[in-house]
């Protein structure tokens, strides 16, 4: 069974002159919806303003919610926050703790949005405005829900703001696997980064992965993961500066689950990056992300 986590305001639309950015959300819903596999769509409420004020600088949401995001900081996120932009920015949150929920239930679930890791505590960043890994792990430890949760960032871009806001916690662990020359310019620190060299493939990538996820898993003892899934370590993809193929990130999300599933560890994903003009090859990626995910944790 494949529990996702979905709202209809994921898809936000496009502002003037500007592409479709949220589309793919979209696109890969029809796609869940149209595949022949048992399925559960859970619909995610707003997250609370003092959740996400826990981990962003109160004026900085107020400026969200009143839609009074300086120009500057618009220009940082790389579009205005519109009322369904700062809709969107609320449910993302709202959507990734639901996930994590209910992995805590059925060992895996799958935000169909998600991953804003470039968000910062006062300002957004990178087509990020609210950083919905680190509100969502925060809001997990203070309820009881969990109390070690690792954030495993396997976008091609490090997650630098998820790496800033975790920064100093013991009871969260940041891993950021990523393309070192890609951006964030300027990096974090994450608990732990591996930058890899543009143009790592396959079996670099998966030996590199192979090698620090165990050790990871075995010190730390996470009994959360939330896993930000990005599928723009494609070789194809056009923000991107690794040569994954697609059985590269195949092999990716089951060394992935394998890992967390031998230990009895719930995972939860985010739809995390992927760019290209084929809206639908992106979302086709996220989607078999999704699925064999799924499938892996039910073996």
């Amino acid at each position: 069974m494949l529990h996702v986590v979905h709202h209809p305001a994921y898809v936000s639309p496009a502002t003037d002159g500007q592409q479709p950015r949220f589309d793919k959300y979209g696109l890969i819903m029809d796609m869940v919806h149209d595949m022949a596999v048992p399925k559960h769509v859970h619909r995610p409420e707003p997250m609370p303003r003092h959740w996400i004020a826990a981990v962003h600088d109160p004026a900085y949401v107020d400026e969200v919610l009143a839609l009074a995001v300086p120009p500057d900081k618009e220009r940082r996120i790389g579009f205005p926050v519109t009322e369904a932009v700062m809709r969107r920015s609320l449910l993302s949150p709202g959507g990734t703790w639901m996930a994590a929920r209910l992995a805590l239930t059925h060992g895996y679930a799958a935000n169909g949005a998600g991953g804003s890791h470039h968000a910062l505590a006062d300002t957004g960043a990178g087509y990020c405005i609210f950083n919905d890994l680190a509100i969502a792990a925060n809001r997990l430890i203070a309820e009881g829900d969990a109390a070690h949760i690792l954030i495993l960032d396997l976008d091609v871009h490090q997650g630098d703001g998820t790496a800033s806001l975790m920064a100093g916690r013991g009871d969260v662990f940041t891993l950021s696997i990523h393309a070192e020359r890609n951006f964030p310019v300027r990096k974090a620190r994450s608990t732990l980064d591996l930058g890899l060299a543009d143009g790592t493939g396959d079996a670099e990538y998966l030996a590199a992965l192979a090698d620090i996820l165990p050790r990871v898993l075995d010190d730390f003892m996470p009994d959360l993961i939330l896993y930000q899934a990005g599928i723009d370590s494609h070789v194809d993809d056009r923000l991107g500066r690794l040569a994954l193929t697609d059985a590269g990130l195949d092999a990716r999300d089951r060394m992935v689950m394998r890992a967390a599933r031998a230990r009895r560890i719930p995972l939860a994903s985010t739809v995390g990056g992927g760019y290209g003009p084929d809206r639908d090859a992106i979302a086709r990626r996220h989607v078999a992300c999704m699925l064999r995910l799924a499938e892996e944790a039910a073996r």
